[in-house]
């Protein structure tokens, strides 16, 4: 086991760091804020406001079926940093927070039915920018290091 967690070990710590941060801060939020209740930070710019989401992506796609592709996409996840090809540390580390946020989404959608969001950035009045947690910073943090990755693979191409 030891030999197949070591396979893409740069994987693990976004993975593990990530959703233990978002698990305390949802605990936090749950604990100390009620339903709804809002509270500013900087004043105008960002507030924990707890919330929560029953859908995905900025509240689109809603229902049961979520819960299983945030199961199937961890999963999958775990298999590819197990038993994948060795990938980049870049790689690594983007697909580790991605897991991360996969894991965090999914354990609410499985015991709460739905997600705790509450991080609130209200600075653009004609935009209402949805309320977020951290799970969703760590999947945004994921994808960019994917997207770096592949753009310095592209900028070495012959």
């Amino acid at each position: 086991m030891k030999r197949l967690l070591l396979h893409n070990a740069y994987g693990w710590p976004p993975a593990i760091f990530g959703w233990v941060a978002d698990s305390l801060s949802k605990a936090w939020i749950t604990d100390n804020f009620y339903l709804h209740e809002s509270r500013p930070i900087i004043t105008d710019v960002f507030y924990f406001t707890y919330v929560r989401n029953p859908g995905a992506a900025f509240g689109l796609f809603e229902g049961p079926w979520l819960k299983w592709l945030s199961l199937a996409a961890s999963l999958g996840l775990i298999a590819l940093l197990l038993w994948g090809p060795r990938l980049s540390r870049g790689e690594q580390v983007g697909l580790g927070f991605i897991l991360s946020g996969a894991i965090g989404n999914g354990i609410d959608r499985f015991f709460l039915g739905e997600v705790v969001d509450f991080l609130h950035l209200p600075i653009i009045p004609f935009i209402n920018f949805p309320i977020f947690n951290i799970a969703d910073v760590n999947i945004n943090l994921g994808i960019i290091c994917l997207l770096i990755v592949a753009w310095q693979e592209a900028d070495h191409s012959p």
